[in-house]
């Protein structure tokens, strides 16, 4: 009981991160809005000719340093997308990762993100899939 009393007072501090008003310096990472907002600075897709637009997501834990904790995980990639598209993107969320660590984590953050897995999500289709047609089945990686 004690354990999940601790997760959730851990979610409710991670929370309170994210929505206080706690300024932080010039570049450093203070919520968790802030990992995603730094990574989307550190991104830049492939080439439209060397690799289709698609989505593609990555699951990535980071240690008190900001630096990648383990191996980050390709979860998901558009269905469409061919071998040469998966394989350029897949490069290219690498080598995000690699310009964007270590995270400038604030000395709370760092605490509070510090082991935890953050998918994200890496967005670079034009338009969206219509409402109308049946789902498409998704394929996992």
């Amino acid at each position: 009981m004690a354990r999940c009393g601790n997760k959730l007072l851990l979610a409710a501090a991670v929370l309170l991160l994210g929505v206080s008003g706690a300024a932080a310096e010039d570049g450093q990472v203070n919520t968790i809005q802030d990992i995603f907002r730094h990574l989307r600075t550190c991104w830049k897709p492939p080439a439209p000719s060397k690799a289709r637009p698609l989505d593609i997501t990555v699951v990535v834990s980071f240690n008190r340093s900001g630096n990648i904790l383990g191996h980050p995980r390709i979860t998901y990639e558009s269905a469409e997308a061919s071998d040469n598209d998966r394989l350029q993107y897949r490069i290219a969320v690498m080598e995000a990762l690699q310009r964007c660590t270590p995270m400038p984590f604030t000395d709370a953050m760092a605490g509070a993100a510090a082991g935890r897995p953050f998918a994200i999500q890496f967005r670079n289709r034009k338009t969206s899939p219509d409402k109308t047609s049946p789902p498409t089945q998704e394929r996992r990686a």
